[in-house]
Order: structure tokens, then sequence, then C-alpha cells
């Protein structure tokens, strides 16, 4: 168990979500086990994770850019709803799908006060939602089950501030409605902001076509490895797949990218076997894209800037507006990557039916609030590329538009 909390403990830091002391993690076996020596901190994520029945929880100061989005955020929804009811509602395709909302609970989360009013409080919020904000921006996320639960849950929490602290600005500006203390915060998330820019230039990786699934696999494992490494997706999210012969072989459900060996799953098109019930939840879209466009790699991330810009549509007066993530029809790009609205799924609205069209003839698409897909005929390297590209270029788009430039 203490393996366990220590690979999770180092994963937040290596994504560069937080500190190395400033997250708390329990996990429950026969007695629950910490990050860190028993105390205060360690008795209030304990203590939240027996309220609610959890077997594991974390609780997490974010670094500086997230922490002042989501105080900004919690701040704003105390004063506007009250203690019993704030939350914040970020737009982004995790939160839509996932998480739904993040309840707010009164009070500084850190230090942890591990008194019964504040345990209290954040069992009331987590009993209806999978992860909280405190009103100082720390995160608290239980794993009902595993700490691997927590952990997905805590890096989608602050991928959702981000996104949504920077597509509000960008909205309010357009608008000129920009919420009082909003540019204050900005300027204290822009000073925060320590993650480098992506590389400018894609790292070699295997060359394809690949003649058996071994290789293949590996290249897929090592595509992911790349793709969580250089910041392109978030928590257990994105997925990869490779066409050979009439078998997609793809990701499964819930694997994390940069853990891909023995997580991927050989799904035969012609419907022969049920493999693909394990497979990624956009097992449809991958097997639509490599049937209806020349694209025999897929390659899918959730770049941070990539998909607030996907989000920054200047059309005001759209009937469509507030419900774009299903039902835009505007042709619009990110650089040379369309954007289509699409739910995961193979639904009516699903992406499986909107992103193959979008991919024929090009080397990336964007689904709305969501991320971006790269293909390729042959192997990993110009699907990755193209994301490294776009995303960087993306970076440099946001940040000029918020004067962080």
């Amino acid at each position: 168990m203490d393996r366990l909390i220590a690979r999770y403990a180092g994963k937040l830091v290596r994504a560069g979500l937080c500190a190395p002391d400033e997250a708390v993690l329990c996990a429950r076996d026969d007695a629950f086990f910490f990050s860190r020596p028993e105390g205060p901190d360690t008795a209030l994520v304990s203590g939240v994770a027996e309220g609610l029945g959890a077997g594991a929880a974390i609780l997490v100061r974010p670094a500086r850019p997230c922490r002042e989005a989501a105080a900004f955020f919690a701040r704003a929804a105390l004063r506007e709803s009250g203690p019993d009811h704030a939350a914040i509602f970020p737009r982004d395709c995790e939160t839509r799908t996932f998480l739904h909302d993040l309840p707010v609970i009164p009070g500084p989360g850190w230090p942890p006060r591990p008194d019964r009013t504040a345990v209290s409080d954040a069992v009331s919020a987590l009993s209806r939602r999978k992860g909280a904000v405190f009103a100082d921006g720390t995160l608290l996320a239980p794993g009902g089950l595993a700490l691997e639960q927590a952990f997905v849950t805590a890096s989608s929490m602050i991928f959702a501030c981000m996104v949504k602290f920077f597509s509000d600005y960008l909205a309010h500006v357009r608008e000129n409605t920009l919420p009082t203390g909003m540019e204050a915060a900005m300027a204290r998330v822009l000073d925060g902001l320590a993650d480098p820019p992506p590389p400018l230039a894609a790292l070699s990786l295997a060359r394809g076509p690949f003649a058996d699934a071994a290789p293949a696999r590996a290249a897929m494992a090592q595509a992911g490895r790349l793709t969580v490494r250089c910041g392109l997706v978030d928590s257990a999210f994105g997925n990869v797949s490779c066409l050979l012969g009439d078998v997609l072989h793809i990701s499964r459900t819930g694997a994390a990218l940069d853990e891909l060996e023995g997580q991927i799953d050989a799904c035969p098109l012609d419907n022969s076997s049920c493999a693909a019930l394990t497979a990624s939840s956009e097992f449809v879209a991958h097997a639509r894209i490599v049937t209806e466009t020349t694209a025999r790699v897929v390659l899918h991330g959730h770049p941070l800037y990539s998909v607030i810009l996907s989000m920054d549509c200047g059309e005001m007066d759209c009937p469509d507006r507030g419900r774009c993530h299903v039902a835009c029809r505007a042709a619009r790009f990110l650089w040379d990557a369309p954007i289509v609205p699409g739910e995961v799924g193979g639904g009516p609205r699903g992406l499986a039916r909107t992103l193959p069209p979008a991919l024929v003839g090009r080397r990336a698409a964007m689904v709305y609030g969501h991320g971006l897909f790269a293909v390729d005929q042959t192997d990993f390297n110009a699907a990755f590329a193209a994301m490294l590209e776009i995303e960087r270029r993306s970076r440099d788009e946001v940040l000029a538009r918020v004067g962080g430039a």
C-alpha cells in the first residue's frame, strides 16, 4: 500500500499538479495508510474517507495557476449561492460526462483542519459529487474503491478549473463583462505559470508500418508515455489505437497513457469478438476513423490550451449558443484542424459520427471542449508531431489573448 500511495503522489508531482509537500493521500487496507506521518492533515482525509465509506482520498493544494483559478470561482460561488449551494460549473467534456459540477466547501482547505465541522462540510459536499473545492482553491477527491479514482478526479478538477478560467476570461473580455477581481486573478495565474511550452519538435518514435501486434503495441505504449510526458493529456483520459489488418488494437477504458503495457485490447472490426467491451469508451469513433479515412493510427489527447481555444467563439448571436458541444454548425478551425461537436460514444450526437468526416484528408481534428485526435497512415510520429505543434501554437495564442505572452 505504501508503494501505491507513493506512486500516485509521484504522479501528481511529475504532472506539475502540486508541490511534493502539498498533497495528502490516504488509502484503506486493514487500516488507513498515508503519504505522510499521521497528524492533523491525515486526520482530515481519513475522516472524510471514513464518512463517505470510501477506500481512499486525496487532498491537494494545486500549483498556483489552478489554485488561483479555483479559488476565484469558489469564492464567487459562495458569494452568489451561499455555503449550502455553492458550486463551480465547468463546461469542458470531462466535467460534463464525469464530474458534472464541483461543489464548494466553505473555509480554507490548506493547512488541513481536522475539526468536526471541516470533515462534516466535506462529507456533505462529496455525498453528491466526485470531488469538491475549498474556498482557497484546495481540492478534495475521494476514491470509492481505489486511490486511482481519487487521482483521476483530482487531476480532472485541475484541468477543468484551468479550462474554465481561461475560456471564461476570454468570453468576458469579448463581451466587456469582466467580473470584479478576475483581471487581478488572471495576473496571479499568469505569474504562477511555470510550465514550459511543449517542445518545438517531436521526439522520434518507433517507425512503421508495423508487421504484427507486438511492435505495434510497443509503439502505442511509447506514444502514450510521450503524450503524458509532454503534458498533452491529463489523468487517465486520452487513448491510442493502431489498425493491423482488420483488427484494431486500442487502449482500454480508464488506462493511463503512460502505463499501457497490458492495457491494450485487440478488437476485430467484424464484431467476431467481445473484446471491445473493455476497450476505450471511444472505440466506435476510432473504428470509424480507420475504416472511413486512410488513417491507420489514432492518437487522442486533451492538450489544455487547444481545448481552451476550441471553446473560444465570437458568434455571440448564434442560435446554438450554450449547446456548442453537440450542436455547433459553424465551420471553425484550430489552425488546420477542424473543430467539431460531439459527445463521447456513438449516439446520434456522438463524436463517432462527427469526427471521422472531419479527418478525411486531415492530420488532426478537435472535438469542442474535449480534445484533439491526430492520425497518420503509418506510425505515431506525424500524429504526435501534429498534436505537439497545435498545442504549442494554441498556448502562444491563448497567452497572447490574455496578455501573458
